[in-house]
């Protein structure tokens, strides 16, 4: 498909993170949020306010992804509907010969994920899943470090949210689990610091928390990883911080190579803050606000998606590597059910 000189952008799913993504891509200097969508229009129409009030034409609003497409308002689509609702929405995109860009995981089925890569694939348009912890700057700088230390031995990553996200942010969390939500990131990051795919898994969890709160998802889930090179790694996700933590979420990576070792904290984020209410550091490498303007990873991610559609450059994420992540979760979820390691499936050529 031909590059895009000045994109035409809609965001379906109006939610927490399609509102984060409308805010992020509308400003980009080359590209203009036109059309949202979402099943209740109260919560597309307060985000098409928002964008108003932040000085851009009204977007138009819709209640079907359909119409929305049909309505031809768009070059390119953001889906940030929740997890386990990707898949049809990035096909219905490709096949209106629209560009994507796809909250993480990609799907949270490796059927789907084989579907919506092959309608990309066929329409020739361009597509990516926002895994934005490749834009982190310590991250970014550790895949230019890793490339001087050999072969990667071991890696741990860890990813917990504190209550308030299963509780009370996401209405879906009883659809997904923590591990897709959260560790999908840390896969996604490792597989790509390593240069290399996982073979086989063996997973186990923990419930009773969130199952107590009617919220039937697990607290925690830990992943065993073997790669294809020998490498192993260890994925640790959970929804049960209690809520007085300083951050929402505890992140913390760690890669060894034969040469060396690298990690990465996330804790402090640069920035702490108490008052008479608490002790806390404020999210500012993912979501922040500088000067006025949105800014971060997440906005940089989308920045960079946004720029392909104008050039024709590949993604940095590719859908393929993408497809990998959610094969090695759903190997996860099925070790979680039979008590025993699964192989990851290979992409089907």
């Amino acid at each position: 498909m031909l590059p895009t000189d000045h994109p035409r952008l809609g965001v379906i799913g109006t939610g927490l993170m399609g509102r984060a993504a409308a805010i992020a891509a509308g400003a980009h200097p080359g590209a203009t949020v036109t059309a949202l969508a979402n099943r209740t229009r109260p919560s597309a129409d307060s985000l098409a306010d928002a964008l108003v009030d932040d000085g851009h034409d009204r977007p138009e609003v819709f209640t079907r992804l359909d119409d929305l497409l049909a309505a031809g308002l768009v070059d390119a689509l953001i889906v940030a509907t929740p997890d386990d609702q990707h898949a049809d929405a990035v096909v219905a995109a490709a096949e209106a010969g629209v560009h994507v860009l796809v909250e993480k995981p990609f799907t949270t089925r490796v059927d789907d994920a084989d579907r919506a890569l092959d309608a990309v694939r066929r329409a020739g348009t361009l597509g990516m899943c926002l895994f934005n912890h490749r834009w982190v700057p310590a991250y970014a700088q550790a895949k230019e470090v890793a490339a001087g230390l050999g072969a990667p031995v071991l890696a741990y990553a860890r990813k917990n949210d504190t209550l308030h996200v299963p509780t009370e942010m996401l209405s879906w969390a009883g659809d997904t689990t923590c591990a897709w939500f959260l560790s999908s990131h840390d896969i996604d990051l490792v597989t790509w610091l390593f240069d290399d795919d996982v073979a086989e898994v063996v997973a186990s969890a923990r419930s009773g928390v969130l199952r107590g709160r009617g919220i039937d998802t697990p607290d925690a889930v830990q992943i065993q990883c073997r790669f294809d090179g020998g490498a192993v790694a260890t994925f640790e996700s959970c929804w049960v911080y209690p809520d007085t933590f300083p951050t929402m979420t505890d992140s913390f990576v760690e890669v060894v190579y034969e040469g060396g070792v690298i990690q990465l904290d996330r804790l402090a984020e640069n920035i702490t803050v108490a008052d008479h209410s608490a002790y806390r550091h404020p999210r500012n490498v993912l979501l922040r606000s500088l000067h006025g303007r949105p800014s971060g990873a997440y906005h940089d991610a989308i920045g960079h998606f946004l720029d392909c559609v104008q050039t024709g450059a590949p993604p940095l994420v590719t859908l393929e590597s993408s497809r990998h992540v959610t094969a090695v979760l759903a190997a996860a979820h099925e070790s979680l059910r039979t008590g025993g390691p699964v192989r990851v499936p290979s992409a089907v050529v």
